[in-house]
């Protein structure tokens, strides 16, 4: 295929020059030109982010001894199988994200002070992956949830701070991801669709009259909003293609969701499999999962009977009681992961196990729930193509920047990035495989 080398015409400077070309579709002329040459065929790399807002109890999380060769603790005991697999981070926490229980919206964005007045979030890193990789899927992003406090609390946010909503029922994204509607309700949506993006139109060309009467600092708040309705109307353009693109086949019957909060093991394990499962189908390339333990009550475990409900219990005062039952549901935790682990590894792409593309990053916006300490987080990175370290151990007063590892994750899903949030390069210690 011929492939023009004349460099592209600029999108945004063709709207700056018109002023009510917003509405324009994209031209050949506005894209690279090699986009529009033959693509090879990629290997597609994936992340999975979870935050579980408890955290997990430090004494039993953290190796004393750096490197590979560390005694696993209690709870990574649980995960030796899958020990080469993953690297384990202390003294790492995100600056100047303080305040609490409020962090937790803040795990993926980094966003400072989330409990300070007039606190406004940032993009989340899935978001901003979704913008640059999400049309190559049928779904940008899939953001879940457990037990989550609706509207309060989510790992996804917009790149103007606005959250975005976690879907709780796993057959719900079940039905998603495989049930395709009649030939009506499909045009039906496509409609819908067509019509969101004339709203979006109209709306962008009444702002572009109004820019030129703008001080020059409401000017670059407009401009930053053109930017939000193109982002938009480009990703109302790909769902309506997608819309009329078969299904992939279900693997089995749809889940039944657990239907008491109490059976929350239940509903993590559910949303693992739903995140593999959107994976093995390439539906989508971001996941991310909110495991609201905040919003939880009394909740159930096979062997083990609790007495108060999981935010009571992360106060534990160093009660032996409430501690051993806080240890019992780490451990379901950590069982849940293995086997979350398990699932990704056996599932195979290309001959190769799903796990060494997909980045699993596990963790919590709290290093010690029962004081609400926001630094030295548990989290490790499983998977995801990179030659894992064993224990990366740095300064538990003097944290090292945990955003710098999601910009090492965003160079291994082939973005070119150097920065995210509040990073300072990329993670060190941690590099990538062949």
């Amino acid at each position: 295929m011929f492939a023009s080398t004349r460099p592209p015409l600029s999108r945004r400077t063709f709207l700056r020059g018109v002023g009510v070309g917003l509405a324009l579709p994209l031209l050949d002329v506005m894209a690279p030109a090699v986009a529009r040459a033959a693509e090879a065929p990629e290997t597609p790399r994936r992340m999975f982010g979870i935050c579980n807002n408890l955290g997990l109890l430090p004494q039993h999380f953290f190796p004393e001894k750096a490197g590979r060769d560390y005694a696993a603790p209690a709870y990574l005991e649980l995960l030796k199988a899958h020990k080469s697999e993953f690297t384990v981070f202390s003294g790492v926490s995100h600056p100047d994200v303080d305040g609490g229980h409020p962090a937790d919206n803040c795990f993926l964005t980094a966003a400072p002070h989330p409990s300070s007045g007039g606190f406004r979030n940032s993009i989340s890193l899935d978001q901003y992956v979704a913008e640059r990789i999400g049309h190559k899927t049928r779904f940008a992003s899939l953001t879940l949830g457990v037990n989550v406090s609706p509207g309060m609390r989510s790992l996804s946010w917009t790149g103007a701070g606005v959250l975005i909503p976690c879907e709780s029922s796993a057959a719900a994204v079940f039905r998603r991801m495989f049930v395709r509607g009649t030939p009506a309700e499909v045009e039906a949506q496509v409609r819908k669709l067509d019509g969101g993006r004339s709203i979006l139109d109209a709306v962008g060309g009444q702002a572009a009259d109004l820019k030129k009467d703008l001080p020059a600092g409401d000017r670059d708040r407009l401009d930053q909003y053109f930017t939000s309705v193109r982002d938009m109307e480009r990703r109302l353009a790909v769902a309506k293609e997608w819309e009329r693109k078969p299904k992939p086949k279900p693997p089995g019957p749809a889940p039944t969701d657990a239907a008491d909060p109490r059976e929350y093991m239940d509903r993590v394990r559910l949303m693992y499999d739903m995140a593999r499962l959107a994976f093995e189908t390439d539906s989508t390339r971001c996941v991310t999962l909110m495991l609201d333990s905040v919003n939880s009550p009394v909740i159930d475990l096979p062997e083990t009977k609790l007495t108060e409900a999981y935010h009571n219990l992360s106060h534990h005062g160093k009660s032996p009681a409430k501690l051993a039952q806080l240890k019992a549901i780490d451990e379901a935790h950590m069982r849940l992961l293995a086997d979350l682990f398990a699932g990704l590894r056996t599932a195979k792409e290309g001959g190769r196990p799903l796990l060494d593309r997909t980045m699993v990053l596990y963790g919590s916006n709290l290093g010690n729930a029962s004081t609400h300490v926001t630094t030295n987080l548990p989290v490790l990175l499983a998977g995801g193509g990179f030659k894992h370290a064993g224990h990366l151990a740095f300064d538990r007063e003097r944290n090292y920047p945990l955003p710098n590892l999601f910009v090492s994750m965003l160079q291994r899903l082939g973005l070119s990035a150097d920065k995210f949030a509040s990073s300072t390069g990329t993670f060190r210690g941690l590099e990538l495989a062949g």
